[in-house]
């Protein structure tokens, strides 16, 4: 059983900077890959970027590709995601999930544990 419980996220401007974290809970966090997800309003959710278990992969969405950066840190049970140069068009609520294989995945179906969510919302 992995807990998971989003921070970080707020309001900013344009051209901006957030970093959200993701604390986790349960003895599994350093063996499951992670996953960032996002959801605006009336849209389905969508992949940001996902983690292996030893940080050692990562895969980040075309649309988020040279702005945004997934981490982790197991000795803390923490996974980030650094953003910047934020747009209006990534507003949304940001989830943070969890999977108990050894793949990134791209697919919000591959993922056994899910976060409450964070806002972001970019000004422009």
């Amino acid at each position: 059983q992995v807990q998971l419980v989003e921070s970080g996220g707020g309001l900013v401007q344009a051209g901006g900077s957030l970093r959200l974290s993701c604390a986790a809970s349960g003895r599994t966090f350093s063996r499951s890959v992670m996953g960032w997800f996002r959801q605006a309003p009336g849209k389905q959710r969508a992949f940001v970027a996902g983690i292996s278990w030893s940080g050692g992969s990562t895969n980040h969405a075309d649309s988020v590709k040279g702005r945004f950066t997934i981490s982790r840190d197991n000795a803390k049970n923490t996974v980030y995601l650094q953003m910047d140069n934020l747009k209006p068009e990534d507003t949304a609520v940001y989830y943070c999930a969890a999977r108990q294989r050894p793949a990134v995945s791209s697919t919000r179906w591959d993922y056994d544990y899910w976060g409450q969510g964070t806002q972001v919302t970019v000004s422009g």
